[in-house]
């Protein structure tokens, strides 16, 4: 680990001061301090904003949620009103990470994460997310993990976490304030596509802080659940997963939210099958109809062909199970 600079700041002017000096905000720091031992960070300055006030969940007066940028994943997951109006959140955390990671890392740094890309994390190996125009390993190396979606010639890399997930099915709005005030931003647009700038990963400009993520309100009854597909049961990353949320009345589906991870350079919505859903009656037959259109535009690479076959498979399973006829 390279040496650095630590303030520990008590409110958000103070932050804002340091993070427009070039300073790294860090709260939990189960990623960032991951990434300094592993020298693939070296931050000349870390500004610690666990003493700021973001750590409360609210509903909003439209009946959404408000969830401050500081509350730790564990906390989160267990809250009453994150379990009962959107239950694909508190899912999407307990299947996160460990139960001792959860009980530190915070919503706002889980979705500031960066990949667990092998050649990324390797700093002997060629990676333009982390050297610009060094190139990309995983695009001819062992990419059994790698993304199939939003990719481009330049990585390859997928986004790993999972409420992020969630997030982007419900689509959320995140919360920023910044030298030049507050500002918010669609969640669609917040984590970056790779491009020809895979360094590039979010849309947070200089000295920005997140301060909540916000969940619109949805028509009820809303039923919603994440499903994630790994190599083993505890504390791994997805090979694929998806986070269905659906409001039916009336027998049919009026409103219909999907998105993908594993697979996706970051969350990958599913358009597709959102309207593929929409104006249907649910069953087995619209749930399978539906799923093929999961993979629509997928890139596979040379080892993770079979994630093709398995979001499908997972998003049908999801369906089933949130639409009630699994």
């Amino acid at each position: 680990m390279h040496p650095f600079d630590y303030t520990r700041v008590s409110d958000t002017r103070e932050a804002l001061n340091a993070g427009r000096r070039g300073g790294r905000y860090i709260a939990g720091g189960t990623t960032l301090v991951d990434l300094m031992r592993e020298t693939v960070e070296r931050p000349g300055a870390l500004v610690d904003i666990s003493d700021l006030p973001l750590r409360e969940v609210t509903v909003t007066e439209r009946g959404g949620l408000h969830i401050g940028a500081l509350v730790r994943m564990a906390e989160a997951a267990a809250h009453p009103k994150v379990r009962t109006l959107y239950p694909v959140i508190s899912e999407a955390l307990e299947l996160s990470a460990s139960a001792q990671l959860r009980n530190m890392a915070t919503i706002g740094g889980n979705i500031m994460q960066r990949t667990r890309c092998t050649y990324f994390r390797d700093v002997t190996a060629d990676c333009n997310k982390r050297e610009p125009g060094a190139g990309c390993a995983a695009l001819h190396g062992y990419n059994r993990t790698h993304a199939i979606l939003g990719t481009s010639d330049h990585c390859v890399a997928t986004h790993p976490s999972d409420v992020a997930v969630a997030f982007a099915a419900l689509e959320a709005t995140v919360h920023v304030l910044g030298p030049d005030g507050e500002r918010t931003v669609p969640f669609a647009d917040f984590l970056l596509l790779p491009g020809h700038t895979p360094h590039r990963e979010h849309a947070l400009r200089n000295g920005e802080l997140i301060t909540a993520v916000e969940i619109p309100a949805l028509p009820r009854p809303l039923r919603s659940g994440y499903l994630k597909v790994r190599d083993r049961q505890s504390y791994e990353f997805a090979l694929t997963s998806a986070a269905v949320a659906l409001h039916v009345r009336g027998g049919v589906i009026r409103e219909a939210k999907v998105a993908v991870g594993g697979v996706g350079t970051v969350p990958w919505k599913l358009p597709a099958v959102e309207r593929h859903l929409v104006g249907e009656r649910p069953s087995d037959a619209l749930w399978e109809a539906a799923a093929s259109r999961a993979a629509d535009g997928a890139r596979p690479l040379a080892h993770n062909r079979f994630k093709l076959e398995l979001l499908q498979r997972t998003v049908e399973r999801q369906l089933r199970i949130v639409g009630g006829t699994k």
